[in-house]
């Protein structure tokens, strides 16, 4: 990844009303000593490989965008899984203020917050644009503030990856008989579906997926999209290609920051991380939808990789079972029990616009 020039027009690429909003909050007529006698640092850590395609990018751009848009009043460093912490202790991190600041997927605190899996990607459920109106506009943000903050941590949408893929397998999926003890590597909800599918889920952070195809630990893996999946290399060991993704439809990548950090500091950095935020998600999903159509091309025309849709049987049985999961889910846990009417209120109300808004649109184009 080239380093973004210390310019605010080329930061803030994509996102200029949002962010042009912020940078002006951060103009505030602070002269450079008082700037210099305020400075903060934090440190995010990340569950992402440094500059990663996608999400690793995205934690950076952020950090950037935050230290350029409050004059360095707040700078932020960026610290790639393993440097700092564990892939998948992010979140413990950031909770216990090791560090201030966090980047990462929400559905990796299943284990220890089960609701946590609505914030990235429910199966069968809102797409990026959907999610981002539930969050925004349907009270989904209120929820998620109160399932992180009673952790002392605060949440924003900060990157997006897209619609995912389906993933990628040794061996081709036929039907549903194949999957049958089929090892492969999901988290979040998906993982239980397809548990419930006959195949054994596993946990495998990002930059172990490689290894563990090629090992033989498991036999499949999801991940993101083409273009990041690509760069980890995939399929040099999985040759076949799956879509549709439908165990992640949405691929919301947070900012995690703990709450009497944030709290601490004056309103005007908080605007600006707030915002920072927002033209992340935003300049994210612009990026990784420009970036997998290139990418998917690649793969196919040039790598060989064998495209393949999931046999129907796979779908309509996931399909079932993805609303079994939800009721157990919320059955047994009282967080998720109160987010999933708001989810699903939000499903219902966006399913019916998508049917005749975009759906209607892409089957007329495509003819």
């Amino acid at each position: 990844m080239k380093p973004l020039k210390n310019s605010r027009r080329q930061i803030l690429t994509g996102a200029a009303g949002l962010a042009g909003a912020a940078a002006g909050l951060s103009a505030g007529g602070l002269s450079a000593p008082a700037v210099a006698r305020s400075a903060r640092l934090w440190r995010m850590a990340t569950s992402w490989p440094k500059n990663s395609p996608g999400p690793g990018r995205s934690a950076e751009r952020l950090a950037e965008r935050i230290t350029l848009m409050s004059g360095a009043a707040l700078r932020v460093e960026v610290f790639g899984a393993g440097d700092l912490l564990p892939p998948l202790e992010v979140f413990d991190g950031v909770a216990g203020a090791t560090v201030e600041m966090g980047h990462s997927a929400a559905f990796f605190w299943r284990g220890k917050m089960p609701a946590s899996v609505f914030f990235t990607a429910v199966p069968f459920g809102l797409t990026p644009d959907e999610h981002a109106a539930w969050i925004t506009q349907g009270g989904g943000q209120g929820l998620w503030d109160e399932l992180y903050g009673a952790s002392g941590v605060k949440p924003f949408m900060a990157g997006n990856s897209g619609i995912q893929m389906g993933g990628w397998f040794t061996r081709e999926i036929g039907s549903l008989a194949d999957l049958q003890g089929l090892k492969f590597r999901i988290p979040g909800l998906g993982g239980e579906v397809y548990r419930r599918l006959g195949a054994t889920a596993v946990v495998v952070p990002p930059g172990e997926i490689f290894a563990a195809l090629q090992s033989g630990l498991v036999d499949g893996a999801e991940f993101l999209g083409p273009w990041s999946d690509a760069a980890f290399g995939f399929y040099k060991v999985a040759p076949y290609y799956y879509w549709p993704g439908f165990h992640e439809p949405n691929g919301t990548g947070e900012c995690l920051i703990n709450k009497a950090a944030f709290d601490a500091l004056r309103p005007d950095l908080q605007a600006i991380v707030t915002v920072a935020c927002a033209a992340e998600a935003a300049f994210a999903l612009a990026e990784a939808d420009w970036q997998n159509a290139q990418r998917l091309k690649w793969l196919v025309e040039e790598k060989g990789v064998q495209l393949r849709a999931f046999p129907p049987d796979v779908v309509d049985r996931a399909r079932m079972e993805t609303s079994a999961v939800l009721d157990d889910l919320a059955a047994r846990d009282l967080m998720s029990a109160k987010i999933l009417p708001s989810y699903r209120t939000a499903l219902a109300r966006a399913k019916e616009w998508s049917r005749v808004g975009r759906g209607a649109y892409l089957a007329a184009r495509d003819g």
